[in-house]
């Protein structure tokens, strides 16, 4: 997303890593109700006001946002009041909001919005490659290290400016056939037969290493390979809720119908090109429609009474199982509506399948014993494979 910014000449850069210092310079600020996520968010961007360079005046911070009972619609409203509170109100918060399918970016700044939405599938292309390599590879690190020179790399290309769409994409492309070359070459293990953990929950904290503690590393050092559910999912689901809205309001025929359907069909033009390259490596581990989840979150959860992550993550779960997973790990915040939610729904989805593995794991920011239940899990998984 930084590198998306910077291809429109704005001085954008990721906030800084969570780790330790960032929980504490947030608790400072938070009373103790806030989930996670907006612990560890808020903390990065407090790690920003201590570089030398920050200046107020000159800094923005980027936090899309959200309508409806999640606490994830409050992070804007609690971090502008705390940076008021810092006497720092120049700082300013760019919040696009899901409700509108995050056409706020600005639709209009086009070149954004188009290049943002190439930044998502390219970084979960990625994590795909590494996710599906590291478990395997002979020489402990090389996957790690290519990852890292990857996403140097398609940053580059990402950001690349004064650059029309197609000659950025072609760019972007030859950086992916690179990077899709050297994961190929990387020496590894093909014999090993090991479970695969289908990987949903909160998207923050699934995609954020500190806030999960790793959970992604510790499922591979127990023998297990994880497949993790991905960012644009969630891009296709409110661009999907919107289309719905708009019906429910009686706007079939209309402009903003018409917008929000060329939307959906040029972004889903960029991101077949972009699978294009992959088609062999990623062969069995292609992501489904997103109406394909909803339709198996139906029963358990019907779209028209549940909304946001819970529905996607119950779905997922059951499409992961279908697709041969032998266990579905969900990654939640601790006191996470959507998380409680899910757990409330698992036993019978579980029950349904024959007792498939499902287990959700709450996270805030003092984990205890994961290793240990984690472990417990993964031996439930392997027992389900030779069932």
């Amino acid at each position: 997303m930084a590198a998306a910014f910077r291809s429109i000449g704005i001085d954008a850069r990721p906030s800084p890593e969570g780790d330790t210092a960032t929980y504490e310079l947030a608790r400072c600020h938070l009373s103790g109700d806030e989930c996670l996520p907006e612990v560890i968010t808020l903390g990065n961007f407090l790690k920003v006001t201590q570089q030398p360079d920050y200046d107020p005046g000159r800094t923005a911070f980027f936090l899309p946002t959200s309508d409806g009972p999640c606490r994830f619609g409050q992070y804007l409203h609690l971090a502008r009041k705390i940076f008021r509170q810092r006497k720092e109100d120049e700082v300013l918060f760019f919040s696009p909001s899901s409700t509108s399918g995050y056409e706020d970016i600005g639709w209009e700044a086009s070149d954004l919005l188009r290049t943002a939405w190439r930044a998502v599938i390219v970084s979960d292309i990625l994590r795909k490659l590494l996710l599906k390599t590291r478990p395997y590879e002979q020489r402990q690190g090389d996957t790690d290290a290519l990852f890292a020179r990857s996403m140097d790399r398609l940053c580059e290309a990402i950001a690349s400016p004064d650059l029309s769409h197609r000659l950025r994409l072609e760019k972007i492309v030859r950086a992916l056939e690179n990077a899709r070359d050297q994961f190929r070459a990387i020496p590894r293990h093909l014999e090993v037969n090991k479970p695969l953990i289908g990987v949903v929950g909160e998207i923050f904290c699934r995609l954020n290493d500190f806030s999960n503690d790793f959970i992604l590393r510790m499922i591979e050092k127990l023998g297990g390979e994880a497949w993790m559910s991905d960012v644009a999912e969630w891009v296709w689901y409110t661009n999907d809720e919107e289309i719905v809205r708009l019906k429910r309001t009686g706007r079939w025929l209309s402009v903003q119908m018409l917008k929000a359907r060329i939307k959906n069909h040029i972004l889903h033009r960029d991101e077949i090109r972009l699978l294009a390259p992959f088609a062999e490596d990623f062969r069995g581990y292609e992501e489904p429609d997103v109406n394909e989840i909803l339709r198996r979150s139906e029963p358990y959860l019907p779209r028209d009474r549940a909304h946001g992550e819970m529905v996607i993550s119950v779905g997922k779960a059951i499409w992961y199982y279908e697709k041969g997973a032998q266990g579905v790990i969900d990654v939640s915040p601790f006191t996470c509506m959507n998380g409680i939610v899910c757990e409330s729904v698992y036993p019978r989805v579980s029950r349904d399948l024959g007792d498939f593995p499902i287990r959700i794991f709450y996270f805030d920011g003092l984990q205890s014993n994961l290793e240990r239940d984690l472990e417990i899990f993964m031996e439930l998984a392997r027992n389900y494979s030779r069932s």
